[in-house]
């Protein structure tokens, strides 16, 4: 499983440990991922996602998982975004219909 957000697309970063005395030493800044099940009021039923805590507060921001992935630009969410975007949006003309 990759160390990415499928919300935010937030990744692993790479950089140095400094010491006191100047030498570096390479290191990893990994993402803060988390395994939420969001609940999905168009689908009526959780849904689990790999996320980071930054991506949590900006679904719960933005009022809930159907909204944000709604109102989001396609260009900017993720393949995995992509795809439970077309699923809510599908589920959601089947109900309207």
């Amino acid at each position: 499983m990759t160390k990415k957000c499928m919300i935010t697309g937030k990744g692993v970063q790479t950089g140095n440990n400094v010491s006191k005395s100047n030498r570096k030493t390479r290191r990893r800044f990994m993402p803060n991922l988390q395994e939420v099940a969001i609940y999905s009021d168009i689908l009526g039923a959780p849904v689990v996602l790999r996320i980071s805590s930054y991506g949590l507060r900006t679904i719960e921001k933005n009022g809930g998982l159907d909204t944000y992935l709604l109102t989001t630009p396609v260009s900017k969410l993720s393949a995995e975004s992509k795809k439970l975007r077309a699923r809510i949006e599908g589920a959601k003309a089947k109900k309207s219909a």
